[in-house]
C-alpha cells in the first residue's frame, strides 16, 4: 500500500495524464480538475467524474453507466466488485457520453 503522499502525487499526475490523453487523442471533453474531482463534461452536457477516496486510496468512476469503486492491484486499478480495469471502464463511459470511439491506454506512471 502507498502512503498517503505517495497516493495523492500518484492519482494527480494519472488525473493529468488522463486529461492529456483526452487532448491529444483529439477527443471533445471539458476537463476540470478541482480538489480531489476531475470532472470531464461532453458537448451535450452529461458528466463523468472521477476522484480519488484517500482514506482508503480508491479512484471513483461516477457516469450514467453506474459508480465505480477502484483500488491498485498488482500495478493496476480494478474495480473493487467485478475487477474490471479503470481505463477500460472510464474508456467505456467516455464513448457513451461522446458518441465516438474513445480509448485511453493505462497510465505506467
Amino acid at each position: 500500500m502507498m502512503t498517503e503522499s505517495e497516493f495523492l502525487q500518484h492519482s494527480d499526475a494519472l488525473f493529468a495524464y488522463i486529461e492529456d490523453q483526452i487532448d491529444e487523442g483529439g477527443w471533445d471533453f471539458d476537463c476540470q480538475f478541482s480538489g480531489n474531482v476531475l470532472t470531464l463534461e461532453a458537448d451535450d452536457g452529461s458528466q463523468i467524474i472521477v476522484n480519488r477516496h484517500t482514506p482508503n486510496q480508491e479512484l471513483w468512476i461516477a457516469a450514467k453507466s453506474g459508480g465505480y469503486h477502484f483500488a491498485e492491484q498488482g500495478g493496476q486499478w480494478l474495480a473493487t466488485r467485478d475487477g474490471s480495469e479503470f481505463f477500460s471502464v472510464l474508456s467505456t463511459a467516455l464513448s457513451a457520453a461522446s458518441g465516438e470511439e474513445v480509448a485511453i491506454a493505462p497510465f505506467a506512471g
